[in-house]
């Protein structure tokens, strides 16, 4: 019974951390090395609010949703 309700308390921490979402700096950290891995060196990433990207690609979300980061070459 202790096992099944630890567990169950388990599951909705992680629930509630899963939704409050990544802070963007810490986000944008890791796309960032996996862009540079991948051999490109002339990009930036900005943190948007969400809907507001007009020119880059998406390629994020953060903060529970209500931030985005853009990608743009160049």
């Amino acid at each position: 019974m202790k096992k099944s309700l630890l567990a169950i308390g388990l599951l909705s921490l992680a629930g509630t951390a899963f939704a409050a979402g990544k802070p963007c700096e810490e986000l944008k950290s890791e796309i960032a090395a996996k862009i540079e891995a991948k051999g490109a060196s002339h990009y930036s990433l900005e943190v948007v609010d969400k809907g507001t990207a007009t020119d880059g690609k998406v390629v994020g979300s953060c903060e529970a949703g209500t931030k985005e980061i853009v990608y743009k070459r160049g």
